[in-house]
């Protein structure tokens, strides 16, 4: 498609997404709101299917903030030497529980700012709390919707995550946001891949500057 707007190819993103993917969700399993902010402490630089596999008996054996607040990071890292960083995750799970807690009356707050006062919890694990939990208009930027975003052209120039944030909260209509997020770091996971994607398979080669460009190189 020449010539096309970045506006059109918003409008045809998210045409197409809602045709094949109308309710998108995380892959991580979760029950309540503290599951699901251990278990994305969990996930950073590890994919949510072993994230999947450690957080049943965590959970067993931590099940609510308080019981995880009283642990000693040794104890943690047993149950979750598995994932990567294991040391560093079972000191801010351990952190977190204990601020969760004292800090917080064991509420997870909605604001973003306020959950990167959690150890172990980022920016863009901030946003997909407040994205996942409160149903809030956040985008978080993982390496997955970074990399997508810029092959097809939703971002223009954006060299860290938060300037791609900032891009594609501005473009995305807010009401769809919550469901951007998950459409591209679904999309990136199983047919945009960093090192082979799929583009035979792919809906939005016909609007995405990387096939385009490789076309033109072919």
């Amino acid at each position: 498609m020449k010539g096309i707007t970045r506006k059109e190819r918003f409008k045809f993103v998210v045409e197409y997404f809602q045709a094949v993917m109308p309710e998108p969700e995380t892959e991580l399993e979760y029950s309540d709101p503290y599951e699901l902010i251990v278990a994305v402490i969990l996930s950073a630089q590890c994919t949510d299917k072993r994230v999947n596999m450690i957080t049943p008996g965590f959970f067993i054996r931590f099940p609510t903030a308080e019981s995880l607040a009283a642990a000693n990071p040794g104890q943690v890292y047993e149950l979750i030497k598995s994932c990567s960083y294991p040391n560093n995750k079972a000191k801010h799970l351990v952190g977190m529980a204990k601020a969760l807690v004292h800090e917080f009356n064991n509420n997870i707050p909605a604001d973003v700012e306020l959950l990167q006062r959690l150890p172990g919890v980022g920016r863009k694990s901030a946003n997909v709390i407040a994205s996942v939990i409160y149903r809030m208009p956040v985008m978080p930027v993982d390496t997955h919707v970074f990399r997508v975003s810029q092959r097809i052209g939703l971002t223009s120039n954006a060299r860290t995550p938060l300037q791609a944030e900032k891009q594609l909260t501005e473009n995305f209509p807010t009401e769809l946001i919550r469901k951007a997020h998950h459409w591209l770091i679904l999309h990136g996971r199983y047919v945009c891949t960093a090192r082979n994607p799929k583009c035979s398979e792919c809906g939005l080669k016909e609007v995405c500057k990387y096939f385009n460009a490789k076309i033109k190189t072919a």
